[in-house]
Order: structure tokens, then C-alpha cells, then sequence
């Protein structure tokens, strides 16, 4: 029979040559698919979450997941012979909510008995907390996965092994967070020999996902996303946050809410973080208060969309209904989508009054807020409290009302502005950051030149600045055309870098002669001679390291001593760049003690250079 076949192969036409080649290699294909581990697909969408209550999503979910999960560690017969593993690495990249769950994941693995690892090399996992936003973003994990596969295969070699042991063993890589989410089956794969993906919603997962690894000799995954997941009853392990002095508690993040609803045209946040949900008010109070017994001097409170924190204290399964109306929080702002209410839901406004009333000498910051969700009466708290830093991020995107629209930000460019007088109007001092996109799908060059009029207008003391990366699953990739050149790109993202700079330090200038606060955080990264902190707009200060007297609000009794970590020092602004101050120290406070001595004063020299920045804005616009 094989003669037969082999001899009637060889005299075939060419035709039927290639024919036999060709299904020859959709065998081998079809055999190495049948090899490959059985992934599931993108998974449910935003749209699919929002039709479904809890239960049935959960119960939806898990019946797809069960189609591609190796059998649980539990039901292992040889469950108790197998050895976890005993340390871990994070790395971490992307956003300050990044940086606030690795901070999660810590804890969980630490509480499965598991220790940090000083070093990544050393480490028996090695997770990386990855970040979706830009294409840019996922270039450095797919670099970074390549140096952790090389130090795998180095612990892998013979000679390693001989010289460490029988009992040493190459570590496992996880891949944590957006780009997990995003690119589950591309990142298992690769040719990056990842061992664990994990989704944002499912590090509690992480010490089952480690078991079926070492159990299994197979990758594991959990990309599942929650209607209900916020970790608050997991105290994070906190990151060190001070290089001077780590011994010294200074700053910590505080996670009030996760997912986002607003579906900007360009953003894959809603598909990679799931839908909002916010911590209960109480254990977020708890959480801070805790921070403040621990010695922490500020708060960053964070979440996707922060200031649409709406904590409904319902019983499980009760209904909550959609509001009838779109209308946002601030005037002239819409909502994309509609938002569950509740007559006794706890507002963001509600939250920040009860934070602040926790410890009057530590201060509070949030990000990264949305346009739409700046109520009068969170701006005029703002006013009111003096450990709430008047400091505001109000990410634009563009400013261009067209422009906007495509984007789905739910307001225009007047109604932008208006926002920001209307700040301005109650809070005097604020400092406004933003974000800004160059080059979003059909940006015309009027369209462009209006966000550079916008940048001279608002004059911004932060910006975080991009051009246009588009994102698979948005609405823009889906309805647009990523039609701006990069060339183009790039010459406007140039513009709007320098016209910050520009603007930034005329903005900056104007401070010189001010008497402000600063929150020492060590040494200056340049001398050990100097001290460096920031003050309530989150500007950087540097100020010569020298003796100083200190109040007695903040513990002095007439005598003098050089700041230590986690000092107020008062210090009157010396020179200005475009992105940060110098300073002549004054002495050492408490920031409710400064604020009596010279809130008065600051808001007069405040409202001077209110005066004087309007006069520059209308010369420069």
C-alpha cells in the first residue's frame, strides 16, 4: 500500500503535487493547534457586562473559563507533595493604580506564606504589573519579558543547576494587570515562556494559579472580570516610598473604586478594568485612618475615574436603577452612559469631607478625577480644608469641541473652560494638570492649533502629554481611521511640549517671593547638601538642608533643628524653572499652623498673580 501511494506520488502532475504539499501542511498545522493549550477568546465586552446582573455574569464567565482550566489544585490527589514556591518579585509599570495593586498582590502572596525577593534574579516568581493605555507601554513589557526569559533559561543551564543543586529550579514569569487582560493568549504564546497571566480582578487567585503551575508543568490563567471586586478587605503591603530615610512612612495610595463606564472613543481601560465599582466608604476611612496611627504625612486617593465614587449600601442582589438623565455632575458635561443612583449613595464630595476629618495634618490628594464629575460642592470643600491640596487633574484630551466629540468626552470646549473659571473662581491657588492627545483620529491642523490656545488659555502647571496610540476594541478603532502620519503626530506632540514649558515657567515665575508650604521627602536627587519636597500644588521645591526654628504647633520650644523626613517647612519661593522651584527655607511648621499664619497672605500674593497671568494670557493668546 505505501508502494502503491508512493509510486502514484511520484508520477503525479505538478497540480497535484502542490495539492498533497499543501494538505501535508495543514496536517501539521492542525497537529500543532491540537498541541497548543486551548485559550478562551477576548472574553465578554463592557456592553455584555452591562445587560447582565452579578450572578449571571459570574456564572457566564467561569462556564467559559472551565473550557480552557487545568484541573483545580484542590481536587490534586498529590496535592500536599507539591512545593510552592517561597519568594516573589513585582515589577511594576504604568499608572499610580498599578503601583496601588502590586501593592494588593504583595499581600496575597505574603499571606500564602510567601516572601519578597530584593531582587528579581534571585526571586522564584517573577510578576511584572503591565500597563494597556499605549502601544509604547506594551513595547517595554515585551522588552522586559525578554531579560526575564533570559534569566529563566540562565537558571535553567546545567552548569546553574550543579553549582545551586538539586533542588533549584528555574522561576515561573507572570504577566499581571491591562496588558494581561488585553493579550491573554498572544503573551501565553510568545515565545516569552510565560507561566502565569492574571487579570486585574483576579489577584486573589494568584497562590491557586501558582499551585496548578507547579502542579501542572502548564501555564495558568484567570482573566475574569468582576462586577463587585474592589480588595478592600486586603490591607496592602506598602511600598517603600522614601530613599532617604525608609524607615520613615511619608505617602501612600488608598484605592477608593475600580473599573470606569465612560467608553472614550480611544481608551481600552473599560475593557481591561471592567465596569465601575466603588469600596465601601467605611473601610476606605478605616484604611486612612490606619495610615495616619502609621506616621503617613499624605494621601493619594485613587481610582480610574475617582471623582464618580457613588457607594450605594445596598443588600446583595438589590436592585439600584439607572438614572433617567445623562446629565453630569458638572454643568454643560454629559454622561456616555447612564449611572446607577441611589438617594443614599455616598458621593466623592461625601468621601473627601469624611477623609479629611480623619487627621488635619495629613494631606490629601486624588487623581484622576474626569471633567464631568466637579460638583460646586467638592470645589467649594476643597476651599474649605486646608489638608485638601488645591491641586486638580482635569485631563482635556483636546481642545477642540470637534475633536471632543469623536473622542466621546461629553462636553465641549466652552463648557471646559467655564469648569475651569468656575474652579478658579472658589480656589484661587489651584494648580491645574491635565492630559493631552496629539493627533486622534481626523485631527485637522485648526483642530490641533485650538488645543495649543487651549494650553495659553487654562496655563497648566502639569501636563502628561501623548500622541495618539490606537487601542483594539474601542470605539475609534472600530469607527475611525487612525489617519494622522506620525510625522504629523510627532511635530504637534513637539508643540504642545514646548508650549507647556513656555507656559509652565512664565506660570512658575510668578511664584517667586511666595511663602508656601513643602512636605519634605529627603535629599535633593543632586546634593545631599539640599532637601527637596513638594508643596500643596504638587510642585517640586528644593531648599538648602540648614537648621531651622520650630513652631510650637509642630513641636518646638524656641529652639532650632535641620528637617528631618516628613517635616512642613514654610520656605519662600527663590527661582523657578518650568518644572521645578527653589527655595529659602523659613522654618518648621504644622500645615494647619501655616495655614493660619499665611493663608491670608498667600491668597493676596495668589490673587496678584491671578492679575498678573491674566494680563500675560491675553498678550500670549
Amino acid at each position: 500500500s505505501s508502494s502503491s501511494s508512493s509510486s502514484s506520488s511520484s508520477s503525479s502532475s505538478p497540480s497535484s503535487s502542490s495539492a498533497a504539499s499543501a494538505s501535508s501542511a495543514a496536517a501539521r498545522k492542525e497537529k500543532q493547534e491540537d498541541r497548543k493549550r486551548t485559550l478562551p477568546e477576548d472574553g465578554l465586552t463592557l456592553a455584555d457586562f452591562a445587560r447582565m446582573d452579578a450572578s449571571t455574569q459570574q456564572s457566564a464567565s467561569y462556564a467559559s473559563l472551565q473550557q480552557q482550566q487545568q484541573p483545580s489544585m484542590f481536587a490534586a490527589s498529590e496535592a500536599q507533595e507539591v512545593v510552592l514556591p517561597k519568594t516573589f518579585f513585582v515589577e511594576t509599570t504604568g499608572c499610580q493604580m498599578n503601583v496601588s495593586d502590586s501593592e494588593i498582590v504583595q499581600s496575597v502572596l505574603m499571606e500564602a506564606g510567601m516572601t519578597p525577593s530584593e531582587t528579581l534574579e534571585a526571586a522564584d516568581v517573577i510578576l511584572i504589573n503591565t500597563c494597556s493605555i499605549r502601544d509604547n507601554a506594551e513595547q517595554k513589557v515585551w522588552n522586559r519579558l525578554d531579560y526575564f526569559r533570559s534569566v529563566k533559561r540562565k537558571r535553567s543551564s546545567k552548569r546553574y543547576l550543579k553549582k545551586h543543586g538539586g533542588n533549584a529550579r528555574p522561576p515561573m514569569i507572570g504577566v499581571l494587570g491591562c496588558m494581561a487582560e488585553r493579550l491573554k493568549q498572544q503573551i501565553v504564546e510568545s515565545d516569552k515562556d510565560v507561566d502565569l497571566v492574571a487579570g486585574p480582578d483576579a489577584y486573589r487567585d494568584l497562590p491557586r494559579l501558582l499551585f496548578d503551575v507547579v502542579s501542572t508543568s502548564q501555564p495558568a490563567i484567570n482573566v475574569l472580570l468582576s462586577l463587585d471586586e474592589t480588595y478592600a478587605d486586603i490591607k496592602p503591603v506598602r511600598r517603600v516610598t522614601n530613599r532617604t530615610d525608609p524607615s520613615k512612612n511619608l505617602s501612600a495610595f488608598v484605592s477608593i473604586m475600580r473599573g470606569c463606564d465612560n467608553m472614550c472613543s480611544y481608551c481600552i481601560v473599560p475593557f481591561t478594568r471592567g465596569r465601575e465599582r466603588s469600596r465601601s466608604a467605611q473601610s476606605i476611612v478605616d484604611e486612612v485612618r490606619l495610615l495616619s496611627e502609621q506616621g503617613y504625612k499624605e494621601v493619594t486617593v485613587l481610582g480610574q475615574n475617582v471623582n464618580s465614587y457613588n457607594f450605594i449600601d445596598v443588600e446583595a442582589g438589590t436592585k439600584v436603577p439607572l438614572s433617567e438623565t445623562r446629565e453630569a455632575k458638572s454643568k454643560g458635561f454629559y454622561n456616555i452612559s447612564k449611572r446607577r443612583v441611589h438617594d443614599q449613595a455616598v458621593s466623592f464630595a461625601e468621601l473627601m469631607r469624611r477623609i479629611s476629618d480623619v487627621d488635619p495634618e495629613m494631606r490629601i490628594r486624588f487623581t484622576s478625577p474626569h471633567p464631568k464629575d466637579f460638583p460646586d460642592e467638592l470645589i467649594r470643600l476643597m476651599a474649605e480644608r486646608p489638608n485638601i491640596c488645591n491641586t486638580i487633574h482635569l485631563p482635556a484630551q483636546s481642545g477642540s469641541s470637534a475633536n471632543l466629540e469623536r473622542m466621546r468626552r461629553g462636553y465641549t470646549r466652552e463648557a471646559y473652560l467655564d469648569l475651569v473659571e468656575r474652579i478658579r473662581r472658589v480656589v484661587p491657588n489651584v494648580a491645574l494638570s491635565t492630559d493631552l492627545i496629539a493627533g486622534f483620529c481626523g485631527e485637522t491642523d485648526d483642530e490641533h492649533r485650538d488645543t495649543i490656545s487651549l494650553m495659553r488659555k487654562v496655563r497648566y502647571d502639569h501636563a502628561f502629554m501623548f500622541k495618539y496610540s490606537q487601542r483594539e476594541r474601542t470605539h475609534a478603532h472600530r469607527r475611525f481611521e487612525d489617519d494622522v502620519p506620525t510625522p504629523v503626530k510627532d511635530a504637534r506632540l513637539r508643540e504642545i511640549i514646548d508650549t507647556f514649558h513656555e507656559v509652565a515657567l512664565e506660570k512658575n515665575q510668578h511664584e517667586v517671593g511666595q511663602v508656601q508650604l513643602v512636605l519634605v521627602e529627603g535629599n535633593s536627587r543632586k546634593s545631599n547638601d539640599d532637601l527637596a519636597g513638594r508643596n500643596d500644588g504638587n510642585k517640586r521645591v528644593v531648599f538648602p538642608k540648614q537648621p531651622l526654628p520650630v513652631v510650637v504647633a509642630a513641636g518646638g520650644d524656641g529652639g532650632e533643628r535641620v528637617p528631618e523626613v516628613g517635616d512642613y517647612v514654610a520656605v519662600r519661593i527663590s527661582h523657578a524653572s518650568s518644572v521645578h522651584l527653589k527655595a529659602e527655607p523659613l522654618e518648621i511648621t504644622s500645615l494647619v499652623q501655616f495655614h493660619v499664619d499665611h493663608h491670608n497672605n498667600t491668597q493676596m500674593s495668589q490673587s496678584t498673580s491671578s492679575t498678573d497671568d491674566h494680563d500675560i494670557q491675553a498678550a500670549t493668546v
